[in-house]
């Protein structure tokens, strides 16, 4: 069953084509990593494919009931903010909103536990979410969409503001979920993060889809050049795909 389908997906803002033609499928245990410079479109395009922006062309996500699409995806964006000093607890559990009736039922407070724990959050459940730390924070807002526990994660520069550590125990966390039978699109700028744990990456440029598949065939030298202007060391290792920005082209 396709999680997600996109058919001629364009989007123009303020008069100014974003891009235009994306055409494109995702699975269940795919973990996709969106790619591309400033400026490609990479928000643009999650946004469009939620329904969230005037587009034209289509998007399943973007055709269900506000309901159904809750039950359907979970969203993380970039902008995070905690407007309110409740717990950690408290907050992750809002993501089984679309879930609920009016108690918490068991597989609720389970959802909970599982994402608290995946986040590495358990000790903190306690604790007022706008008292934490930046990187923290931004955890919390991932165990929520966690919690949520729908068959796909869209989720816009997760890892950003995260130090090395708790990067690379999301990516892990993502690449869990897919392995479940789930599918998460996640918005990166850290090329090595995507090479390494992205099953399959979708590289923006020049407002169209410029590659799409494994990281050993979008991250080769010639696109790598082409779409961000750098020289790059790629290669498949027994830990994954590795990448390497090395300079600027001039």
């Amino acid at each position: 069953m396709t999680l997600l389908s996109l058919r001629d997906l364009s989007v123009t803002l303020r008069d100014r084509p974003v891009f235009s033609g994306v055409t494109l499928d995702i699975e269940p245990g795919e973990l996709v990593g969106l790619i591309g410079p400033n400026g490609a479109g990479k928000t643009t395009l999650m946004r469009a494919a939620l329904g969230l922006l005037p587009h034209e062309g289509q998007s399943c996500l973007a055709e269900l009931d506000p309901g159904a699409r809750a039950r359907a995806v979970a969203w993380m964006p970039q902008m995070r903010e905690i407007a309110w000093p409740v717990t950690v607890e408290a907050l992750v559990t809002l993501g089984r909103t679309p879930h609920r009736a009016r108690a918490l039922s068991q597989a609720d407070r389970a959802a909970v536990t599982r994402a608290l724990d995946w986040m590495d959050l358990s000790d903190m459940r306690n604790r007022t979410a706008t008292r934490l730390s930046g990187g923290e924070q931004a955890r919390v807002l991932i165990a929520r969409a966690l919690a949520q526990d729908t068959p796909l994660l869209l989720a816009d520069e997760p890892v950003s503001g995260l130090d090395p550590a708790h990067q690379i125990a999301t990516m892990r966390t993502f690449g869990q979920v897919a392995r479940s039978g789930r599918a998460v699109l996640v918005s990166l700028h850290d090329l090595g993060l995507a090479a390494r744990h992205c099953s399959r990456l979708i590289l923006l440029g020049q407002g169209r889809v410029v590659a799409d598949g494994p990281p050993g065939q979008v991250l080769t030298p010639e696109l790598v050049a082409q779409v961000f202007g750098i020289t790059a060391f790629s290669a498949a290792t027994e830990h994954g795909h590795v990448f390497q920005p090395l300079e600027v082209l001039e």
